[in-house]
Protein backbone atom coordinates (compact mmCIF):
# COMPACT_ATOMS: atom_id res chain seq x y z
CA UNK A 1 0.00 0.00 0.00
CA UNK A 2 1.50 3.45 -0.82
CA UNK A 3 -1.09 5.70 0.87
CA UNK A 4 -0.27 9.57 -0.32
CA UNK A 5 -2.90 11.30 1.42
CA UNK A 6 -4.31 11.34 4.99
CA UNK A 7 -7.68 13.40 6.16
CA UNK A 8 -8.77 14.43 9.78
CA UNK A 9 -11.53 16.24 10.60
CA UNK A 10 -12.93 16.50 13.99
CA UNK A 11 -16.20 17.89 14.76
CA UNK A 12 -16.23 18.65 18.53
CA UNK A 13 -14.75 15.69 20.32
CA UNK A 14 -15.47 13.28 17.23
CA UNK A 15 -12.79 12.31 15.02
CA UNK A 16 -12.67 11.09 11.73
CA UNK A 17 -9.41 9.79 9.83
CA UNK A 18 -9.16 8.70 6.46
CA UNK A 19 -6.31 7.32 4.69
CA UNK A 20 -6.48 7.61 0.89
CA UNK A 21 -4.74 6.20 -2.17
CA UNK A 22 -4.95 7.77 -5.97
CA UNK A 23 -8.29 9.20 -4.01
CA UNK A 24 -9.48 5.58 -2.76
CA UNK A 25 -9.94 5.44 1.11
CA UNK A 26 -7.74 2.15 1.88
CA UNK A 27 -8.05 2.88 6.22
CA UNK A 28 -10.92 4.51 8.17
CA UNK A 29 -10.98 5.22 11.89
CA UNK A 30 -13.51 7.00 14.20
CA UNK A 31 -13.18 8.01 17.59
CA UNK A 32 -14.77 9.79 20.70
CA UNK A 33 -11.63 12.11 22.23
CA UNK A 34 -13.95 12.16 25.29
CA UNK A 35 -14.26 8.74 25.69
CA UNK A 36 -11.36 5.78 26.36
CA UNK A 37 -9.01 6.14 23.39
CA UNK A 38 -6.26 3.51 23.16
CA UNK A 39 -3.33 4.62 25.09
CA UNK A 40 -5.28 6.56 27.84
CA UNK A 41 -4.43 6.08 31.34
CA UNK A 42 -6.58 6.17 34.12
CA UNK A 43 -6.80 5.72 38.15
CA UNK A 44 -9.91 3.01 37.66
CA UNK A 45 -11.84 1.54 40.60
CA UNK A 46 -12.59 -2.22 40.85
CA UNK A 47 -16.14 -2.76 40.58
CA UNK A 48 -17.06 -6.54 39.93
CA UNK A 49 -14.77 -9.22 40.44
CA UNK A 50 -15.06 -12.46 37.65
CA UNK A 51 -14.17 -16.10 37.68
CA UNK A 52 -12.75 -16.55 34.33
CA UNK A 53 -12.33 -19.72 32.43
CA UNK A 54 -9.38 -21.92 33.33
CA UNK A 55 -9.34 -20.89 36.47
CA UNK A 56 -8.21 -17.45 36.04
CA UNK A 57 -9.71 -14.14 37.37
CA UNK A 58 -10.97 -10.50 35.88
CA UNK A 59 -12.62 -7.00 37.09
CA UNK A 60 -14.69 -4.63 35.52
CA UNK A 61 -13.10 -1.36 36.16
CA UNK A 62 -15.19 1.56 36.51
CA UNK A 63 -13.17 4.37 34.64
CA UNK A 64 -15.46 7.05 33.83
CA UNK A 65 -16.30 5.58 30.09
CA UNK A 66 -19.92 4.87 29.35
CA UNK A 67 -19.13 1.14 29.48
CA UNK A 68 -16.39 -0.55 32.33
CA UNK A 69 -13.38 -1.72 31.12
CA UNK A 70 -12.01 -5.15 31.75
CA UNK A 71 -9.15 -6.11 33.73
CA UNK A 72 -7.44 -10.11 33.49
CA UNK A 73 -5.36 -10.19 36.51
CA UNK A 74 -3.89 -13.67 35.18
CA UNK A 75 -1.12 -11.90 33.26
CA UNK A 76 2.14 -11.51 33.58
CA UNK A 77 1.33 -7.71 34.58
CA UNK A 78 -1.23 -8.32 37.57
CA UNK A 79 -0.90 -11.99 38.21
CA UNK A 80 1.46 -11.48 41.62
CA UNK A 81 -0.89 -8.76 42.86
CA UNK A 82 -3.61 -8.98 45.56
CA UNK A 83 -6.74 -7.29 44.37
CA UNK A 84 -9.84 -6.47 44.88
CA UNK A 85 -13.31 -5.13 44.59
CA UNK A 86 -13.40 -0.90 45.76
CA UNK A 87 -9.88 -0.81 45.08
CA UNK A 88 -8.30 2.06 42.73
CA UNK A 89 -5.58 0.48 40.36
CA UNK A 90 -3.84 2.55 37.55
CA UNK A 91 -4.37 0.93 33.99
CA UNK A 92 -4.41 1.48 30.09
CA UNK A 93 -6.31 1.39 27.72
CA UNK A 94 -4.89 -1.46 25.57
CA UNK A 95 -8.02 -1.94 23.46
CA UNK A 96 -11.04 0.37 22.47
CA UNK A 97 -14.37 -0.99 23.42
CA UNK A 98 -16.24 -2.25 20.70
CA UNK A 99 -20.02 -3.41 20.39
CA UNK A 100 -20.89 -4.14 23.97
CA UNK A 101 -17.63 -4.85 25.29
CA UNK A 102 -16.24 -2.60 27.08
CA UNK A 103 -12.40 -1.60 26.98
CA UNK A 104 -9.81 -3.82 27.61
CA UNK A 105 -7.32 -2.50 30.46
CA UNK A 106 -3.61 -3.74 31.42
CA UNK A 107 -1.58 -2.27 34.22
CA UNK A 108 1.31 -2.66 32.35
CA UNK A 109 2.08 1.04 31.16
CA UNK A 110 3.32 1.68 28.29
CA UNK A 111 4.39 5.67 27.06
CA UNK A 112 4.63 5.94 23.22
CA UNK A 113 6.87 8.32 21.79
CA UNK A 114 8.78 8.92 18.53
CA UNK A 115 11.81 6.51 18.63
CA UNK A 116 11.62 4.67 22.22
CA UNK A 117 8.46 3.46 24.22
CA UNK A 118 9.04 3.89 27.82
CA UNK A 119 7.53 0.45 30.05
CA UNK A 120 8.46 0.99 33.47
CA UNK A 121 6.53 -2.16 34.31
CA UNK A 122 9.04 -4.21 32.52
CA UNK A 123 12.95 -4.76 32.78
CA UNK A 124 13.47 -5.76 29.51
CA UNK A 125 14.81 -3.89 25.94
CA UNK A 126 13.73 -5.15 22.58
CA UNK A 127 13.82 -4.09 19.25
CA UNK A 128 11.48 -3.10 16.42
CA UNK A 129 10.95 -6.70 14.08
CA UNK A 130 11.51 -4.25 11.39
CA UNK A 131 15.00 -3.80 12.43
CA UNK A 132 16.57 -6.25 10.71
CA UNK A 133 20.36 -5.07 10.22
CA UNK A 134 22.21 -7.02 13.42
CA UNK A 135 24.65 -3.89 13.49
CA UNK A 136 21.95 -1.38 14.13
CA UNK A 137 19.79 -3.61 16.31
CA UNK A 138 23.33 -4.27 18.76
CA UNK A 139 23.83 -0.11 18.46
CA UNK A 140 20.36 0.32 19.59
CA UNK A 141 20.39 -2.43 21.98
CA UNK A 142 23.58 -0.56 23.57
CA UNK A 143 22.41 2.95 23.12
CA UNK A 144 19.52 1.72 25.56
CA UNK A 145 21.39 0.17 28.15
CA UNK A 146 23.71 2.66 28.36
CA UNK A 147 21.59 5.23 29.42
CA UNK A 148 18.82 2.81 31.38
CA UNK A 149 18.14 3.95 35.31
CA UNK A 150 17.91 1.11 37.31
CA UNK A 151 14.77 -1.14 36.50
CA UNK A 152 12.86 -0.23 33.90
CA UNK A 153 11.95 -1.23 30.07
CA UNK A 154 11.85 -0.32 26.62
CA UNK A 155 11.31 -0.94 22.99
CA UNK A 156 12.75 0.39 20.05
CA UNK A 157 10.96 2.09 17.75
CA UNK A 158 11.23 1.49 13.89
CA UNK A 159 11.94 5.27 13.80
CA UNK A 160 14.82 5.38 16.04
CA UNK A 161 17.20 4.50 13.23
CA UNK A 162 16.72 8.01 11.57
CA UNK A 163 17.72 9.72 15.20
CA UNK A 164 21.31 10.65 16.24
CA UNK A 165 21.62 9.30 19.84
CA UNK A 166 21.00 12.46 21.72
CA UNK A 167 17.40 12.31 20.47
CA UNK A 168 16.69 9.38 21.79
CA UNK A 169 18.37 10.01 25.15
CA UNK A 170 16.47 13.30 25.48
CA UNK A 171 13.39 11.14 24.71
CA UNK A 172 14.00 8.81 27.23
CA UNK A 173 14.39 11.67 29.66
CA UNK A 174 11.02 13.18 28.97
CA UNK A 175 8.92 9.41 28.98
CA UNK A 176 10.29 9.29 32.16
CA UNK A 177 8.97 12.55 33.01
CA UNK A 178 5.61 11.81 32.13
CA UNK A 179 5.35 8.54 33.90
CA UNK A 180 6.58 10.56 37.18
CA UNK A 181 3.67 13.08 36.29
CA UNK A 182 0.73 10.50 35.49
CA UNK A 183 2.18 8.99 39.20
CA UNK A 184 2.17 12.12 41.43
CA UNK A 185 -1.70 12.73 39.60
CA UNK A 186 -2.65 9.54 40.86
CA UNK A 187 -1.43 9.23 44.43
CA UNK A 188 -3.94 12.90 44.69
CA UNK A 189 -6.53 11.99 42.40
CA UNK A 190 -10.12 10.23 43.14
CA UNK A 191 -11.36 7.10 40.90
CA UNK A 192 -12.28 7.34 38.27
CA UNK A 193 -9.73 10.03 36.54
CA UNK A 194 -8.06 10.47 33.77
CA UNK A 195 -4.21 10.59 34.29
CA UNK A 196 -3.09 10.53 30.85
CA UNK A 197 -4.29 11.25 27.41
CA UNK A 198 -2.32 9.56 24.77
CA UNK A 199 -1.40 10.52 21.38
CA UNK A 200 -3.72 11.49 18.83
CA UNK A 201 -3.62 8.21 16.81
CA UNK A 202 -3.31 10.49 13.66
CA UNK A 203 0.81 10.79 14.76
CA UNK A 204 0.37 7.02 14.06
CA UNK A 205 -1.19 6.54 10.86
CA UNK A 206 1.64 9.57 10.12
CA UNK A 207 4.48 7.26 11.28
CA UNK A 208 3.19 4.59 9.46
CA UNK A 209 2.97 5.97 6.00
CA UNK A 210 5.32 8.20 6.10
CA UNK A 211 7.44 7.04 3.36
CA UNK A 212 4.56 7.40 1.02
CA UNK A 213 2.60 10.35 2.15
CA UNK A 214 2.37 13.52 0.17
CA UNK A 215 -0.25 15.78 2.00
CA UNK A 216 -2.19 15.65 5.43
CA UNK A 217 -5.57 17.48 5.13
CA UNK A 218 -7.07 18.73 8.57
CA UNK A 219 -9.95 20.68 9.45
CA UNK A 220 -8.99 22.26 13.31
CA UNK A 221 -6.41 24.84 12.73
CA UNK A 222 -4.88 24.10 16.35
CA UNK A 223 -3.84 20.75 14.94
CA UNK A 224 -2.63 22.21 12.08
CA UNK A 225 -0.01 23.35 13.82
CA UNK A 226 0.64 20.98 15.95
CA UNK A 227 1.25 18.66 13.25
CA UNK A 228 3.56 21.24 11.19
CA UNK A 229 6.10 21.13 14.53
CA UNK A 230 6.39 17.40 13.97
CA UNK A 231 6.67 16.28 10.42
CA UNK A 232 7.79 17.74 7.03
CA UNK A 233 4.75 16.69 5.04
CA UNK A 234 2.81 19.23 3.34
CA UNK A 235 -0.09 20.13 6.05
CA UNK A 236 -3.17 22.26 5.08
CA UNK A 237 -6.52 23.09 6.28
CA UNK A 238 -9.87 22.73 4.85
CA UNK A 239 -13.05 23.08 6.29
CA UNK A 240 -14.83 20.16 5.04
CA UNK A 241 -12.22 17.50 3.92
CA UNK A 242 -14.61 14.66 3.72
CA UNK A 243 -16.94 16.11 1.84
CA UNK A 244 -14.01 18.08 -0.60
CA UNK A 245 -12.81 14.06 -0.85
CA UNK A 246 -15.82 12.61 -1.57
CA UNK A 247 -15.56 10.10 1.61
CA UNK A 248 -19.03 10.18 2.20
CA UNK A 249 -19.73 8.13 -0.55
CA UNK A 250 -17.09 5.93 -0.29
CA UNK A 251 -18.14 4.88 3.26
CA UNK A 252 -21.64 4.25 2.57
CA UNK A 253 -20.20 1.91 -0.35
CA UNK A 254 -18.23 0.38 2.53
CA UNK A 255 -20.85 -0.39 4.46
CA UNK A 256 -22.00 -2.42 1.56
CA UNK A 257 -21.16 -6.02 2.52
CA UNK A 258 -20.56 -6.69 -1.15
CA UNK A 259 -17.85 -5.45 -3.21
CA UNK A 260 -17.79 -5.57 -6.80
CA UNK A 261 -14.84 -6.58 -8.63
CA UNK A 262 -13.86 -5.24 -12.26
CA UNK A 263 -13.83 -8.95 -13.58
CA UNK A 264 -17.70 -9.21 -13.04
CA UNK A 265 -16.94 -10.70 -9.89
CA UNK A 266 -18.16 -10.24 -6.11
CA UNK A 267 -16.80 -10.22 -2.75
CA UNK A 268 -19.43 -10.52 -0.49
CA UNK A 269 -18.45 -10.05 3.55
CA UNK A 270 -20.09 -11.07 6.43
CA UNK A 271 -19.36 -10.34 9.94
CA UNK A 272 -20.46 -12.34 12.55
CA UNK A 273 -19.80 -12.60 16.67
CA UNK A 274 -17.62 -15.69 16.30
CA UNK A 275 -15.92 -15.05 12.90
CA UNK A 276 -15.33 -12.69 9.28
CA UNK A 277 -16.27 -14.87 6.41
CA UNK A 278 -16.11 -13.51 2.89
CA UNK A 279 -17.23 -15.57 0.11
CA UNK A 280 -15.78 -14.71 -3.85
CA UNK A 281 -18.27 -14.90 -6.36
CA UNK A 282 -17.85 -15.86 -9.82
CA UNK A 283 -21.29 -15.84 -10.82
CA UNK A 284 -21.30 -12.42 -12.86
CA UNK A 285 -17.99 -13.13 -13.94
CA UNK A 286 -17.30 -11.87 -17.76
CA UNK A 287 -17.01 -15.11 -20.38
CA UNK A 288 -12.72 -14.03 -21.31
CA UNK A 289 -12.23 -14.22 -17.15
CA UNK A 290 -11.21 -17.15 -15.51
CA UNK A 291 -10.96 -18.82 -12.07
CA UNK A 292 -7.08 -17.54 -11.28
CA UNK A 293 -7.68 -13.97 -12.54
CA UNK A 294 -11.03 -13.82 -10.30
CA UNK A 295 -9.35 -14.84 -7.23
CA UNK A 296 -5.60 -12.61 -7.96
CA UNK A 297 -7.90 -9.57 -8.53
CA UNK A 298 -10.38 -10.45 -5.47
CA UNK A 299 -7.35 -11.44 -2.59
CA UNK A 300 -6.09 -7.53 -3.58
CA UNK A 301 -9.32 -6.45 -3.42
CA UNK A 302 -10.07 -8.78 0.42
CA UNK A 303 -6.89 -6.64 1.60
CA UNK A 304 -8.03 -3.47 1.40
CA UNK A 305 -11.26 -4.60 2.40
CA UNK A 306 -10.04 -6.25 5.61
CA UNK A 307 -8.27 -2.84 6.23
CA UNK A 308 -11.09 -0.51 5.36
CA UNK A 309 -13.72 -2.15 7.39
CA UNK A 310 -11.21 -2.95 9.99
CA UNK A 311 -12.06 -6.88 9.85
CA UNK A 312 -10.92 -8.95 12.41
CA UNK A 313 -10.32 -11.78 14.46
CA UNK A 314 -11.11 -15.06 13.03
CA UNK A 315 -11.17 -14.41 8.78
CA UNK A 316 -12.42 -17.20 6.21
CA UNK A 317 -12.66 -16.60 2.61
CA UNK A 318 -13.67 -19.03 0.24
CA UNK A 319 -12.00 -18.31 -2.75
CA UNK A 320 -13.94 -19.58 -6.81
CA UNK A 321 -12.69 -22.57 -8.61
CA UNK A 322 -10.26 -25.34 -7.15
CA UNK A 323 -9.89 -25.78 -3.83
CA UNK A 324 -6.73 -27.71 -4.17
CA UNK A 325 -3.27 -26.03 -2.71
CA UNK A 326 -0.99 -25.96 -5.81
CA UNK A 327 -3.62 -23.93 -7.34
CA UNK A 328 -4.58 -21.91 -4.33
CA UNK A 329 -0.72 -21.39 -2.66
CA UNK A 330 -0.02 -18.41 -5.37
CA UNK A 331 -3.43 -16.57 -4.06
CA UNK A 332 -2.16 -17.09 -0.56
CA UNK A 333 1.42 -15.91 -1.38
CA UNK A 334 -0.37 -12.72 -2.84
CA UNK A 335 -2.70 -12.07 0.24
CA UNK A 336 0.26 -12.73 2.46
CA UNK A 337 2.11 -9.64 0.48
CA UNK A 338 -0.83 -7.48 0.05
CA UNK A 339 -1.01 -8.08 4.03
CA UNK A 340 2.66 -7.57 4.96
CA UNK A 341 2.79 -4.13 6.16
CA UNK A 342 -0.67 -4.14 8.48
CA UNK A 343 -0.51 -2.31 10.97
CA UNK A 344 -3.09 -4.86 13.01
CA UNK A 345 -0.71 -7.38 11.95
CA UNK A 346 -3.13 -9.40 9.28
CA UNK A 347 -1.83 -13.26 9.34
CA UNK A 348 -2.48 -15.61 6.28
CA UNK A 349 -2.54 -19.22 8.27
CA UNK A 350 -3.20 -21.36 4.71
CA UNK A 351 -5.37 -23.51 3.65
CA UNK A 352 -8.36 -25.72 5.41
CA UNK A 353 -9.47 -29.39 5.03
CA UNK A 354 -12.39 -27.95 3.49
CA UNK A 355 -10.67 -25.41 1.15
CA UNK A 356 -10.58 -21.97 2.57
CA UNK A 357 -8.00 -19.50 3.43
CA UNK A 358 -7.83 -18.83 7.08
CA UNK A 359 -7.15 -15.57 8.92
CA UNK A 360 -6.37 -14.15 11.59
CA UNK A 361 -6.15 -9.94 12.96
CA UNK A 362 -5.73 -8.46 15.54
CA UNK A 363 -8.51 -6.32 17.07
CA UNK A 364 -7.34 -3.28 18.32
CA UNK A 365 -10.44 -0.75 17.75
CA UNK A 366 -14.28 -1.36 16.65
CA UNK A 367 -15.06 -2.39 12.79
CA UNK A 368 -16.45 0.06 10.08
CA UNK A 369 -20.06 -1.78 10.77
CA UNK A 370 -19.80 -1.09 14.30
CA UNK A 371 -18.87 2.69 14.35
CA UNK A 372 -21.57 3.17 11.92
CA UNK A 373 -24.35 0.80 12.77
CA UNK A 374 -26.05 -1.31 15.81
CA UNK A 375 -27.73 -4.54 15.80
CA UNK A 376 -31.61 -4.63 14.63
CA UNK A 377 -33.41 -4.72 17.96
CA UNK A 378 -36.77 -6.70 16.03
CA UNK A 379 -34.39 -9.41 13.78
CA UNK A 380 -31.68 -9.55 15.91
CA UNK A 381 -29.32 -9.14 13.37
CA UNK A 382 -30.44 -11.92 11.17
CA UNK A 383 -32.03 -9.75 8.91
CA UNK A 384 -34.69 -12.57 7.42
CA UNK A 385 -38.49 -12.16 7.88
CA UNK A 386 -41.24 -14.78 8.57
CA UNK A 387 -42.76 -16.58 5.77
Amino acid sequence: MNADTIVYEKKNNLVRLAVLENGQMVEFDMYDKSLAVEGNIYLGRLTHKMELAGGGVGFKVNIGDVTEGFLNTNTSDTKDLSLSEGQSVVVQVAQTRHADKGAKLTRNVQIVGTTVVYRPMRTDVNVSQKITDHETIRKMRSIIFHHMKGQEGWSVRTAAVEFEEDVIVEEMQKLRSVYEAIRMRARSASAPALLYEGEDPLYEYIRRHKSSLKKIVINDHNMVSDVEEVVDTATEYTAEPFEKFGLEDQLIEALNPVAKLKSGGEIIIRQTPACVTIDVDSSALRENGSAADLNNEAAVEIARQIRLKNLAGKIVVDFAGSKEYALMRPVIDLLETELADDASCGKVLGLTKAGNIELVRQRRRPSLLEMYTEECPTCQGTGRVEK
